[in-house]
C-alpha cells in the first residue's frame, strides 16, 4: 500500500469514527453564576485573522445563513463606515440545496471552499481541527416537525459533531449557535455543559438583545424591577424566542440577577385576554399598553388607529394574540405577547412605579429595510468572541430563553395549562456593560 493510500485509509477511519460517535446523554444542569470571558486558549496572532468554519442548514435570499455569510465575507456597516470582516471564512458546509439556493453562488462570489461534511469543514480536509472558530446557523430548511409543532433543526446534532472533532483533536475553539439551542431541554443543557467541560467560549441567541433601541436606553443595573412585558409578533417556537430575549436582556439586569423560572402559562385569544383581565394583572395591563405605544406598526384604518391605544382596543383589534405568562423564582413576572404588529417592544416597571420602555429595532427586508442590518451587531460580537476567545455575554441567557420557549410550547400542547418548571433554575449574572448597538 502506498503512503497516499495509507493516508486516505486513515482519513476514512477518522471520519467514520466521528460519524459513528453516539450523542452523549444530556447531563444535569449545574446551577452556578456564569463567568463571562473565560478563555480556552491564547488568541491567534493579531497579524492573521482567525479562520472559521461556517455551517448552515440552507441558504436563500434573506435566510439567516445568507445574512451571516455575506457579512462574514463581504463586511458590514459599523460606526459610520464600512467594516471589512475581521475573520476569514476558511470553510463552508451547507446541508440543503433547494431550487432557490444561493450557497453555491455565494461560494463562487467570495472564493470560498464548500466541504461535503461538517467534519471536513472543521479539519479543512485534514486529520485535526484546523480552524479558530465555528459558526452554526441552523435556521430555515426542510426538517421534520414534531407533534408539538416544533421544527427539529439539527443544531444539537451538529454541535455534538463539532464537539466530537474537538475531542478527537485535543483542543477546542469558540462556537456560535444562532437562535435558541434546541427544542429539547436536555439537549440545551448538554450543549452548555459540553462548552464548560471542554472550556470553549460559547455564544448563542438572536439579534434582539444587541440591535438598536428607540430610544437608546437600558435597564439600570441592579434596578428594583417588578415586572417585564414584550409585545412582538410571529409564530410559536420561532419568534417567541426573539420576544423572550427582548425581555430577558432587560430583566437580567435587575437587582440580584437572574434566578430562573418557576412556572410558564401559555394562552391564546379569549383565554389570554380573560386571564389578563384578572385583578393580579393590573400592572401587566399597564405595561402592555406602554409597550404598544412604542410600536411603529399598530393596525390602522385610513392612516391612523381607530381609537387611543388601550388594552380594550388591543383586545378588539388583535384578538388572536398568543401570550406566555412567566413567573421567575425571585417573584419577577414576564409577559410575552405574539400579535400582528411587526416589531418588538419592551416595557418594564420598577417598584417605585416608574417605567422603562423602548423598541428593539428590527426593520425586516420588505418591511422598513432592504439590508436587515440588525444582524450587524451580532456579527460584530461573534467576531469579537472568536478574536478574543471570550463570550461577551452569558450563554445562560440563551439557555434560559430556550427553556422558556420549550415551556410555552409544552403549555399550549397541554391545553393551555400552567406548567411548573423547577428545571429552569438557571441563575446567572449579566455583564454590567450593555452591548446593544449604539454606534
Amino acid at each position: 500500500m502506498t503512503d497516499r493510500e495509507t493516508k486516505r485509509l486513515d482519513r476514512r477511519r477518522f471520519l467514520a469514527s466521528l460519524g459513528a460517535a453516539t450523542l452523549a446523554g444530556a447531563g444535569t444542569w449545574t446551577a452556578r453564576c456564569s463567568r463571562v470571558g473565560s478563555a480556552s486558549a491564547a488568541p491567534p496572532a493579531a497579524t492573521q485573522p482567525p479562520k472559521v468554519a461556517f455551517l448552515g442548514t440552507v441558504m436563500f435570499t434573506h435566510s439567516h445563513a445568507q445574512h451571516f455569510l455575506d457579512r462574514h465575507t463581504l463586511g458590514y456597516t459599523w460606526n459610520g463606515r464600512w467594516q471589512p470582516p475581521r475573520l476569514e471564512v476558511a470553510s463552508v458546509y451547507i446541508d440543503q440545496f433547494p431550487g432557490e439556493d444561493l450557497a453555491k453562488e455565494r461560494v463562487r462570489r467570495h472564493g470560498l471552499h464548500l466541504y461535503p461534511t461538517i467534519e471536513e469543514a472543521l479539519t479543512l480536509g485534514g486529520e485535526q481541527l484546523a480552524v479558530d472558530g465555528v459558526i452554526i446557523i441552523g435556521e430555515h430548511g426542510d426538517y421534520p416537525t414534531n407533534e408539538k409543532g416544533q421544527r427539529r433543526y439539527p443544531r444539537y446534532a451538529w454541535f455534538k459533531r463539532v464537539v466530537t472533532v474537538f475531542e478527537a483533536s485535543g483542543r477546542s475553539v469558540p462556537v456560535f449557535n444562532d437562535k435558541h439551542l434546541s427544542t429539547d431541554w436536555n439537549e440545551c443543557v448538554d450543549m452548555v455543559n459540553d462548552s464548560r467541560r471542554l472550556g470553549f467560549p460559547f455564544l448563542a441567541g438572536s439579534s434582539l438583545p444587541v440591535t438598536r433601541r428607540m430610544p437608546a436606553l437600558d435597564m439600570p443595573y441592579d434596578a428594583p424591577l417588578q415586572e417585564s412585558v414584550c409585545v412582538g409578533y410571529g409564530g410559536v417556537d420561532s419568534y417567541d424566542f426573539h420576544a423572550l430575549e427582548t425581555a430577558q436582556c432587560m430583566s437580567e439586569r435587575r437587582a440580584g440577577g437572574e434566578q430562573g423560572v418557576s412556572q410558564i402559562h401559555a394562552l391564546r385569544g379569549e383565554n389570554l385576554f380573560n386571564r389578563l383581565a384578572q385583578d393580579d394583572c393590573a400592572t401587566t395591563r399597564e405595561l402592555i399598553v406602554a409597550a404598544l405605544t412604542r410600536s411603529h406598526n399598530l393596525p390602522v384604518e385610513t392612516g391612523f388607529p381607530t381609537a387611543p391605544t388601550s388594552l380594550e382596543w388591543f383586545r378588539r383589534t388583535l384578538p388572536d394574540t398568543t401570550g406566555y405568562l412567566i413567573e421567575h423564582r425571585d417573584g419577577l413576572r414576564t409577559t410575552m405577547l405574539l400579535t400582528g404588529i411587526r416589531d418588538f417592544n419592551y416595557a418594564g416597571m420598577l417598584r417605585d412605579g416608574s417605567l422603562v420602555s423602548c423598541q428593539m429595532y428590527l426593520p425586516m427586508p420588505g418591511h422598513g429595510s432592504t439590508t436587515a442590518d440588525f444582524f450587524n451587531p451580532l456579527v460584530r460580537h461573534i467576531e469579537t468572541m472568536i478574536i478574543e476567545r471570550r463570550a461577551p455575554y452569558p450563554v445562560e441567557r440563551t439557555l434560559l430563553t430556550s427553556g422558556m420557549v420549550i415551556g410555552g410550547v409544552d403549555s399550549l400542547f397541554a391545553g393551555e395549562l400552567p406548567l411548573a418548571t423547577p428545571h429552569l433554575t438557571v441563575p446567572y449574572t449579566a455583564p454590567r456593560e450593555s452591548l446593544y448597538w449604539r454606534d
